[in-house]
């Protein structure tokens, strides 16, 4: 470490006798000097020379951070590809007339529909998880296979284009203008089909889902069982 007393360099040399640090002056003047790089490096857009930022956790951490982001765009930027194509739905709600969106969602895991579903005054409606292709007709058909009479509106928002169609016993019956359509279903379908709101917006509403996904068989068969009155060899679904 350098002194105020170290006088090795002499005239000789081409030093200076009379121009000593001490060792406060010296790290203070390295301190500068470290500054000035950092700050040049800050704004040259390079990251500054500091032994923690150069960790190798912290680089393993920024990398994944950095896949992950790139993944998470990836594939929100394809789902909005397919569905400007229209291969895949913007929206889907199966509208019913069932009371209780719990027993909707029974229902739905019956019949390998997954849905959350949500209750109204003018009926339980589900919203529909599986949107590519066919999945929301599929899901309308089999629903109504499972549930015997059981009639429901499918209504599906593709490529901005809305679409709502009967179904019965498994078949696509009539087809219903969607503001006719509107005009008997709870203000949240409409605001669904045309993206105004989502799911977790309603929920952030206060409105209760009911997912098919927490319901097994026997669950789903008990729920069934709880909204059935039996009488008289007929049964009735409250």
């Amino acid at each position: 470490m350098m002194s105020g007393n170290d006088d090795r360099h002499g005239g000789d040399d081409g030093f200076d006798d009379d121009i000593h640090f001490s060792d406060e002056e010296l790290e203070a003047a390295l301190d500068g000097f470290e500054k000035e790089f950092r700050d040049s490096n800050a704004a040259a857009g390079e990251p500054a020379n500091d032994a923690a930022a150069d960790s190798p956790a912290d680089d393993a951490g920024a990398a994944d951070s950095g896949q992950a982001q790139e993944a998470d765009t990836a594939a929100a930027f394809d789902d909005e590809l397919q569905g400007l194509l229209g291969n895949k739905a913007k929206a889907a709600v199966l509208i019913t007339r069932v009371a209780s969106a719990r027993l909707l969602a029974a229902f739905c895991q019956l019949s390998d529909v997954s849905a959350d579903c949500i209750g109204s005054e003018e009926g339980a409606v589900a919203i529909l998880r599986n949107l590519d292709g066919d999945g929301p007709e599929v899901a309308a058909r089999d629903l109504t296979i499972v549930v015997s009479g059981m009639s429901l509106v499918l209504a599906v928002n593709r490529a901005d284009k809305l679409e709502a169609t009967v179904y019965l016993q498994g078949k696509p019956g009539q087809t219903i203008a969607p503001p006719l359509l509107f005009t008997s279903t709870a203000p949240f379908v409409e605001d669904l089909l045309l993206g105004i709101t989502d799911e977790d917006g309603l929920i952030g509403t206060g409105m209760k889902v009911e997912q098919s996904a927490d319901l097994d068989h026997d669950q789903a068969m008990a729920v069934i069982a709880e909204h059935t009155k039996f009488g008289r060899g007929s049964s009735r679904i409250e």
